[in-house]
């Protein structure tokens, strides 16, 4: 009898101070995370169409190919474990090279904006609508994953949750950051136009 008591006091004080919740949170943040890896891979595995696609376009821009085959190459070569969710320089790597393909995705839709032949393949339009839509729900899925962290975090921060965090080894978590979120959603500018800037006027 005496250790039942003794249990159900122990019980009752784990859930006072915030154990349970850990565990809640915890799950929370797994699950979003592999939610976000599966919207990266869904991106991944539609390159490969993309760019043989383009490849069918006489005079394409090489450079430009080459560097989204590069980029998506670095970005699947980073192995994206549940435990990266703990270690901020492996997210923070994981991180660089999916922005980095995101970057050379975007600047890859804005040049074959220059090929009529491209802008009028219903398969590419496909693919890039496919492209598009990937692209949003990879920006959903990231957003979530960091509401999640960012509640585990103050969980974890918070009185006397802090205390249960120290007894049982629950660290804050790290997340995106804001400034290189802002970078990968911004499409590159490109200028295909030939013109050179206007002479300055003589002075006279």
């Amino acid at each position: 009898m005496t250790r039942l008591l003794a249990a159900v006091a122990v019980a009752a004080s784990l859930s006072g101070c915030g154990y349970n919740q850990f565990q809640s949170l915890d799950e929370q943040v797994s699950a979003s995370w592999a939610e976000v890896l599966s919207q990266y891979q869904r991106r991944a595995d539609l390159i490969p169409n993309i760019v043989n696609t383009v490849k069918g376009e006489a005079n394409f821009e090489q450079e430009t190919l080459t560097r989204v085959v590069e980029a998506r190459a670095r970005a699947t070569s980073v192995q994206a474990t549940p435990e990266l969710v703990n270690d901020p320089e492996a997210l923070k790597k994981f991180q660089a090279a999916q922005g980095e393909l995101s970057s050379a995705l975007s600047r890859l839709l804005v040049v074959t904006e220059n090929y009529p032949n491209l802008k009028a393949n219903q398969g590419f339009q496909d693919l890039r609508v496919q492209l598009e839509g990937t692209e949003n729900r990879i920006t959903v899925a990231r957003n979530r994953y960091i509401q999640n962290v960012a509640a585990y975090n103050v969980h974890t921060r918070s009185f006397p949750n802090n205390l249960t965090a120290m007894l049982f080894g629950y660290k804050a978590k790290p997340s995106f950051t804001v400034q290189n979120e802002a970078a990968i959603t911004t499409a590159p500018t490109v200028d295909f136009g030939s013109s050179r800037p206007a002479a300055p006027a003589a002075s006279k």
